[in-house]
């Protein structure tokens, strides 16, 4: 039980990487507030037939109203009395390419997988885990941020698909938004680290096409293989690593 009786924020937890992280946290005894714009009621439900002895809570709010984060902070922190651990998952992929980006799917990227990676950030450090000491913040960015969007396509041959422009930009920033933020922090005993991960099963995958003769492992990521590595950085154990990268992605993006 490595998070027992800790206090999880996790957003994006309807579905994919999102409720796997949940459930992960919720398997090693932490408290968990599925946070969503979509209803988290069957995440909750597995949540209660893993581990019923553990609270799990589900919020729908919009991540990119600053305020709503505001008061989702302050409710957490008055039901439960701490809050220990950020995970902001939640995100959106356009994978339009550069002539036909528009502003407003660039600025849904951005807004969404990191405007409101800051929003929750700042709502839970400040002043929660600083009064408490003690905080564990952890950014799902993705290789498509280290590596400028990661290879695929809408079917097998075609050059349409990649993840986009503002994608890429977006994860980019969470990367160096994580480190920037785990060099602020880490006095305070917080600490904030980012899984990056590849090629995953999820909604936001469906229907693409990757080479897979580019990786390693050959075979698409699960969103339990991420909730795995979640669950490191989210525990006591890491708490003398900060400010890392860890790529989840089959060998995709070494080096």
């Amino acid at each position: 039980m490595r998070v027992e009786n800790h206090v999880a924020i996790v957003t994006g937890a309807a579905r994919g990487i999102g409720a796997a992280c949940a459930k992960t946290l919720a398997r090693e005894g932490a408290h968990v507030v599925l946070v969503d714009l979509l209803g988290c009621e069957e995440t909750k439900s597995e949540i209660a037939q893993i581990n019923p002895n553990v609270k799990a809570i589900s919020v729908e709010v919009d991540i990119r109203d600053q305020k709503a984060i505001q008061k989702l902070a302050a409710d957490v922190h008055q039901e439960f009395g701490r809050i220990d651990i950020l995970v902001n998952n939640a995100g959106t992929a356009s994978r339009l390419d550069l002539e036909e980006m528009t502003e407003e799917m660039w600025d849904r990227d951005l807004d969404t997988n990191l405007k409101a990676t800051f929003f929750l950030t700042q709502a839970v450090i400040y002043p929660y885990m600083k009064e408490r000491g003690y905080g564990r913040i952890v950014n799902i960015s993705s290789i498509s941020g280290l590596v400028g969007g990661h290879v695929s396509s809408f079917e097998p041959g075609s050059t349409k698909g990649r993840s986009g422009p503002g994608y890429a930009a977006s994860k980019g920033g969470v990367i160096a938004f994580t480190k920037w933020v785990a060099k602020e922090v880490g006095p305070l005993g917080i600490v904030c680290n980012s899984v990056a991960p590849g090629a995953v099963e999820t909604a936001i995958t469906r229907g693409m096409a990757y080479d897979l003769n580019c990786q390693v492992v050959k075979r698409m990521g699960q969103p339990e293989d991420i909730a795995e590595a979640v669950l490191y950085f989210a525990s006591k154990e890491a708490g003398y690593t900060t400010g890392q990268v860890l790529k989840v992605c089959g060998g995709a993006a070494i080096g």
